[in-house]
């Protein structure tokens, strides 16, 4: 219904120009909202007075003409100035039923619209770095940009999903010189494994595959791997400056391309992990963007050539500089060391610069929060090189604590003492990770209760709902085991007049506006809610009354609400990632 107003609030402008409004309107800035309280109506909007001062006319005397205008709809009985100059409508008893007969005759495209109208949308998430398995922090990224990218493609825009593989740089280097350091031990070398190197179980089986590959033919003394690196941490030395060692020597005793190979090999190794992770939590990507091959391809050059032609890039120390102060940022960002070398930013640059020139209209990145100070240096780069900054945005993913029996558990990567995103699916079970990641809003800290995940009660609000969407098919197994029938086509709606049943039917008509406010807001959890609040009107109505009655037009009836509920309730744990069973 919200969109039907709002049609025939569009009409009614139209109409009115030139006689009382100069310049066609732009049909976005018409919006209908539900009213706050019913006994003003079902649906306001306050478009007069958003065009008065333009129109230079009182907002309710603008408000009054557009009521004036409207187009005659036996769905609107009345439509009524108020206030300042609010329009109110009042809905027809059928209006209501005009939901319940979309759902029946769309099915799994109820809630789908156009508003997106085809728009290229990027939506780049979880890109973690490839050392290490997804843990449970990158779980929340995953469940929130699969979602939101579901949402997006909902509402009519054309979405392309992107993992970009941080491959290159320093942290993969430390990964390398981990695995080999562990295949030397297997080769039967002593080693003091580095403070700062990856040292957790996973690293092990990465070593094993590379001996079982290449034997002992990368074998060097171990001796000779830390031979004049400077001393490691807590033994008075630099952590930092110690692997930095254990790389160079390493690069130096195997030769650059049999360094190349275990890096890669790691890479390859950890990657195909993390694939098939999000894979089985339900997670795909259009396509898996390599750092290193961005480097390889000499976009990074010309992103920087075209940087410099803005006049925002000037050399300091030996070094070259963005102006990224001019964009917010709170102090400018070297691009090119003094050493020649490009810095991870000029990848950042050259990577969104890429993006767009694919044809992309809006970028959405999905990031961790530690990443706040990126955005504004990013989006000036972009601004720089001649986008608009609006073609920009950052999600930024607050930290999740996880929490058995009310005490919190440690996570430390390199130490190895995470929860993995595999072991928390294999606890609680996809369809419970994926909710309960989207819970909250993605910039709230997040408590995730494992107890509570798992548990099959009301509490929990995952099974909550699928039990609704199980309970409306129950009824309809009852209803074939008592021989009785179901005919859609001769339902009489208007019969549906209880308190429970209008509750129902409203909360139903709101679907198609909540999957447009979830996506266009990027707020997932809008969906969680709703469909916690949906599936709460159908247990409160089941509770109260009989669907399968002898009344063959109430049966009827009743059940082409339920089966309603069933129908909206599958379609948004889907748009979630999340099952809908018949059976609990």
């Amino acid at each position: 219904m919200k969109s039907e107003l709002e049609r025939l609030l569009n009409e009614a402008l139209r109409n009115l120009v030139p006689a009382v409004i100069a310049e066609p309107v732009d049909p976005a800035q018409v919006v209908v909202e539900r009213a706050r309280d019913t006994q003003h109506g079902d649906f306001a909007s306050n478009i007069a007075m958003r065009l008065a001062k333009a129109a230079r006319k009182n907002p309710r005397e603008l408000a009054q003409a557009i009521v004036q205008a409207l187009p005659k709809n036996d769905l609107v009985t009345a439509a009524e100035v108020a206030g300042a100059g609010f329009i109110n409508f009042r809905l027809a008893k059928d209006a209501w039923f005009a939901s319940l007969k979309q759902v029946a005759a769309q099915g799994g495209s109820y809630g789908r619209s156009t508003v997106g109208a085809g728009r290229k949308v990027m939506v780049e998430f979880v890109s973690a770095n490839p050392t290490g398995p997804m843990h449970v922090g990158h779980g929340r990224g995953a469940a929130y940009g699969a979602t939101l990218s579901n949402l997006l493609d909902a509402t009519g825009h054309t979405v392309y999903r992107e993992y970009y593989i941080n491959d290159a740089g320093r942290q993969i280097d430390i990964l390398a010189v981990s695995v080999y350091l562990r295949y030397l031990e297997l080769c039967g070398e002593k080693v003091a494994f580095p403070s700062n190197g990856y040292r957790a179980e996973y690293i092990l089986p990465v070593a094993r595959a590379l001996h079982a590959q290449r034997g002992e033919a990368l074998r060097r003394d171990a001796n000779q791997v830390t031979r004049g690196a400077p001393p490691d941490a807590p033994q008075g030395g630099d952590k930092d400056k110690h692997i930095d060692g254990l790389i160079e020597n390493s690069r130096r005793l195997l030769g650059a391309a049999e360094f190349e190979h275990i890096v890669l090999f790691a890479r390859d190794a950890m990657m195909a992990d993390i694939r098939g992770d999000l894979e089985e939590f339900g997670v795909r990507f259009d396509h898996w963007y390599s750092e290193r091959e961005l480097s390889k391809s000499g976009a990074v050059d010309k992103a920087l050539a075209d940087l410099e032609k803005s006049g925002r890039v000037y050399e300091k120390d030996g070094a070259r500089w963005f102006k990224s102060t001019d964009f917010g940022d709170d102090e400018d960002r070297v691009v090119v060391r003094a050493n020649g070398e490009k810095t991870y930013f000029a990848s950042d640059i050259a990577y969104h610069w890429d993006k767009l020139r694919r044809g992309h209209e809006l970028l959405i990145d999905v990031w961790g929060a530690d990443h706040h100070g990126y955005v504004s240096r990013v989006r000036g780069a972009l601004v720089a090189l001649g986008y608009p900054g609006t073609s920009f945005e950052v999600c930024l993913m607050q930290l999740v604590s996880l929490y058995r029996g009310g005490e919190k558990l440690a996570m430390g990567k390199r130490e190895g003492n995470f929860v993995t995103l595999r072991d928390l699916r294999n606890e609680v079970g996809n369809d419970a990770a994926r909710f309960f990641y989207l819970l909250r809003s993605h910039d709230q800290s997040l408590d995730f209760d494992l107890e509570l995940a798992k548990s099959r009660s009301n509490e929990n609000p995952v099974y909550y709902i699928q039990y609704a969407h199980a309970r409306v098919a129950s009824v309809m197994k009852q209803l074939a085991s008592k021989s009785l029938s179901y005919d859609a086509a001769a339902a009489d709606l208007t019969l549906l007049t209880s308190t429970h049943e209008q509750a129902v039917i409203t909360a139903l008509s709101k679907y198609p506006e909540v999957v447009e406010r979830a996506a266009l807001d990027r707020a997932p959890h809008a969906l969680v809610h709703f469909l916690r609040d949906l599936a709460n009107t159908l247990h409160t109505y089941y509770n109260a009354e009989q669907f399968i009655v002898e009344d063959t037009a109430l049966r009827n009836a009743r059940l082409t609400l339920v089966l309603a509920v069933q129908t909206v309730i599958r379609n948004g744990l889907t748009l979630l990632g999340v099952s809908a069973p018949d059976t609990m």
